[in-house]
Formats: structure tokens, C-alpha cells, sequence
């Protein structure tokens, strides 16, 4: 997601005119952070294993919004990878981390200083 976030905040921070999607009438720029938050901000703390399971809700969003809004008239094969995505994300969302994440870390680490 990393990926397609960064040309989306190069798009925002370039300034001018913002063509976008507004897919919940909230103004192509709030569209755009906002996307931006969730493919930027968001796959960032994913990465890091950072408050994993918050970070896939604006991803998971992103991902529908994308496979019913952005690609709503667009063959299955387009469709495919945020499909993917979609289930990846669901799956870190009910799962976490895991033990190599710093939420893993944060989670030892406050449960040795409880006792």
C-alpha cells in the first residue's frame, strides 16, 4: 500500500488543483488525506507492527471503497488486488502483529511491569 500511497502524497503536498475521487461528498482534498492517512500513515504502522489492529481499519476502508467505488464498472481482474488485500487486512486485523512487531514488545513489557 506503501506504494501507491507515496504518488498520492507527492499529489497532495504539490499543491494546485486536486482531482480526486469524493466517493462520501466530503471534498476531493479531504478525499485525498484521507487516503493518504490510511495508505501512508497506516502501512507504516503495519510495517512496524504498530498499533497493528487500528491501522487496518482505514485500510480495510480504503480497500472497499476501492473495490466498489474506484473499480465499481471495472472487470474482475482489477478488482482482484484490493480483493486481496481486503482479506489480508481482515486477517491482521483479527489476528495482530504477531511476536516480531513492536505491539508484541509494547505487550511484554506491560505485563512484566504489572507484577
Amino acid at each position: 500500500m506503501l506504494t501507491h500511497g507515496i504518488p498520492k502524497l507527492q499529489k497532495l503536498m504539490a499543491g494546485g488543483e486536486l482531482q480526486f475521487a469524493d466517493p462520501f461528498g466530503i471534498g476531493a482534498g479531504a478525499s485525498l488525506v484521507l487516503v493518504v492517512f490510511a495508505e501512508v500513515v497506516c502501512s507504516v504502522l503495519l510495517i512496524f507492527g504498530l498499533a497493528t489492529r487500528f491501522a487496518t481499519i482505514p485500510l480495510m476502508i480504503t480497500m472497499l471503497v476501492a473495490i466498489f467505488y474506484a473499480h465499481a464498472a471495472d472487470p474482475f481482474g482489477r478488482k482482484e488486488l484490493p480483493m486481496v488485500l481486503l482479506v489480508l487486512f481482515i486477517g491482521f486485523c483479527i489476528i495482530g502483529a504477531g511476536k516480531y512487531s513492536i505491539d508484541h514488545l509494547l505487550q511484554k513489557k506491560n505485563s512484566r511491569s504489572r507484577y
